[in-house]
């Protein structure tokens, strides 16, 4: 069994990533997907997806109760034909259990059944620690329930490798990802970003409309550090996956901010991601953003299944960055911009604070629940055509509704 994890409410959009890789779903979790697979095909899972955070391999499960028998159970598994003798392992978890209060004791325990079997079956045993730049096993052990697995991508995956320079509370790449897939876009319409930022969500869409895997630009992952792994295998996927990519994207893809300096370490970040040629960079203000022109009434524009154009816009919460009172003029000024430029786009907000997003001042169609870190936040989406009722400003719109 294979579990990749992700963060909540981005469950459906992982899943759907899965299934368009050819497997096939068993259980959608709160926080993760489950299916049935193979260590290689943990790699093409590394490879390929843009919202996980990490691809954990089942080792065994068991009911348990003891510290002992923790150890006990852990010491079944054939560790010698997964890490190296000379090697090297870390361990991580999630610990719920009565039976201890400490995250550390428990993957001590684990650390010892580990090494202590590997030492009883090759004489030598592997060194341990911290970092997860080589072998990771995973151990989860909620009530009686213990699971041990190992975490094919070490690192988490929403570290691309890309990311020279992060700005001011960055999107994780992977929450990227999944803001994207939640919006109508598809690569043949333009994808407009204005307060880029470090460039997260022009560079993510670039890689979407490129087909590149977002796996490709990593040079390391757990699993190359497992005896399974076969190099052979890896290339393999790796030249399968350069065959695919498109040399240059379909979309036309804009990012904009005020600030130069943030904007030209956007594209650093865009460079080392191979796309920085496929992304129109301007430095401006938020309303001066190049907005290319479409069909300012496009047909069928309220039936969820019709792609369109997007204009997305992440802006400060007013939570941790910039002043409240000043940031409910700015989203009433991204009101205002949508409304004066955007004709025929799906207009997006991104933001974690809901008493602001009402200074939108503009009905949303949905809002779409993510977290993220801790902050409960929404992707608020604006259906934007000529004459229609998101020309006009409305007052203050109720923002807790179910998302759609």
């Amino acid at each position: 069994m294979i579990l990749v994890t992700c963060p909540k409410e981005t469950p459906q959009y992982l899943a759907t990533e899965i299934r368009n890789l050819g497997f096939t779903v068993d259980v959608v979790h709160k926080a993760g997907v489950e299916l049935t697979g193979t260590f290689d095909d943990c790699m093409k899972l590394n490879l390929w997806l843009r919202t996980a955070h990490r691809v954990l391999y089942k080792l065994g499960g068991w009911k348990c109760r003891t510290t002992d028998e923790m150890y006990a159970r852990l010491s079944e598994v054939a560790w010698e034909d997964v890490i190296a003798a000379d090697g090297y392992v870390s361990v991580i978890s999630s610990v719920k259990t009565a039976v201890i209060d400490n995250d550390m004791y428990a993957n001590m325990r684990c650390k010892d059944a580990i090494v202590d079997r590997i030492r009883s079956k090759k004489g030598i045993r592997p060194d341990s620690g911290s970092s997860a730049d080589r072998t990771v096993v995973f151990l989860y052990w909620h009530d009686d329930e213990l699971i041990v697995y190992l975490d094919t991508s070490g690192n988490v995956l929403s570290n691309r490798g890309y990311r020279l320079h992060p700005a001011k509370a960055p999107l994780r790449e992977t929450l990227a990802a999944s803001i994207i897939m939640a919006t109508r876009w598809s690569p043949e319409f333009p994808f407009v970003n204005p307060m880029a930022g470090s460039g997260t969500l022009g560079i993510e869409a670039a890689l979407m409309s490129r087909n590149i895997a977002p796996g490709s630009l990593r040079r390391n992952f757990g699993f190359m550090h497992c005896l399974q792994f076969d190099y052979k295998k890896w290339d393999l996927l790796l030249d399968e996956a350069h065959d695919v990519r498109k040399s240059r994207g379909a979309a036309q893809i804009i990012c904009s901010d005020h600030d130069a300096r943030a904007l030209r370490l956007a594209k650093d970040n865009a460079k080392e991601a191979g796309v920085l040629e496929n992304i129109t960079w301007k430095t401006c203000e938020f309303d001066q953003t190049p907005v290319p022109d479409v069909d300012e009434n496009p047909p069928n524009i309220f039936d969820d299944n019709t792609s369109l154009p997007v204009v997305i816009m992440n802006p400060e919460y007013g939570l941790r960055l910039g002043d409240t009172e000043d940031l409910k003029a700015t989203y009433g000024e991204i009101g205002d911009f949508f409304k004066q430029r955007c004709a025929g786009y799906a207009g997006y907000v991104f933001t974690g604070n809901l008493e602001l997003a009402k200074h939108v001042g503009l009905r949303s169609k949905r809002r779409i629940p993510f977290y993220t870190a801790d902050i409960d936040s929404r992707l608020l989406e604006f259906l934007l055509y000529k004459g229609g009722r998101n020309t006009e400003k409305t007052e203050e719109q109720p923002v807790e509704q179910p998302a759609e």
